[in-house]
């Protein structure tokens, strides 16, 4: 056998080898989550936020799927929206779960862009083949009742347009129930680690029929 009938060879073989691959054996697909502090464990034990929760139960119900947390405190909507691109490329996600825009409202930023942040980041994970789920928020009664609303209803409509699943309030059953003081950190703006089991049972309820 010469050197070209020899590489040939190999080369079938390796084919065969990669047909013959069970879903088990290949590279599983990838889940992205794009978020602040909410999902950065911010003040947390490492391992008891609510995305560690998540890989957690995927295993625990024999889902392949592998957990990518992108995640920074402190981000915004701009901020995501710089970074999915570069974020999609690396790791070509079958999933991108959105958690931003808390950080706006915080910083009084124009619902309109907020918006259109949101809905841009939606179009590149549609562009990029992946399914989205977007976790919406809401924001005190303090910043008044029409900023309130408006806020609330900037993720239904993003999610309603461009047809992608949507959890209404990410911090449902924690931020809007008597007892919420004894879920949040001293600072009363991030959920302790009781509460994250229950932000991960609001995400579950969106994120599982998206999972393959």
């Amino acid at each position: 056998m010469n050197r070209r009938d020899c590489i040939l060879g190999c080369l079938s073989a390796l084919t065969s080898f990669a047909a013959g691959l069970s879903p088990a054996q290949a590279a599983p697909p990838t889940l992205l989550v794009l978020g602040d502090s909410l999902s950065a464990e911010y003040g947390l034990a490492k391992g008891s936020g609510w995305v560690a929760l998540l890989e957690q139960r995927l295993a625990q119900e024999k889902r392949a799927l592998k957990v990518v947390n992108a995640s920074i405190s402190g981000d915004t909507t701009s901020g995501g929206l710089v970074r999915l691109p570069a974020l999609l490329k690396q790791h070509a996600p079958a999933i991108v779960v959105i958690e931003l825009g808390a950080n706006d409202a915080l910083r009084g930023l124009p619902l309109d862009m907020t918006r259109e942040n949101l809905r841009a980041m939606v179009r590149l994970a549609q562009s990029a083949k992946a399914q989205v789920l977007l976790l919406g928020m809401q924001v005190p009664p303090n910043y008044g009742p029409d900023y309130a609303q408006q806020f609330a209803a900037s993720f239904v409509t993003v999610a309603k347009e461009q047809k992608v699943a949507l959890v209404p309030f990410f911090l449902k059953d924690v931020a809007d129930v008597p007892n919420a003081a004894d879920l949040f950190q001293s600072d009363r703006i991030h959920p302790a680690a009781v509460a994250h089991p229950i932000l991960l049972n609001n995400v579950w309820a969106g994120l599982k029929r998206l999972l393959p």
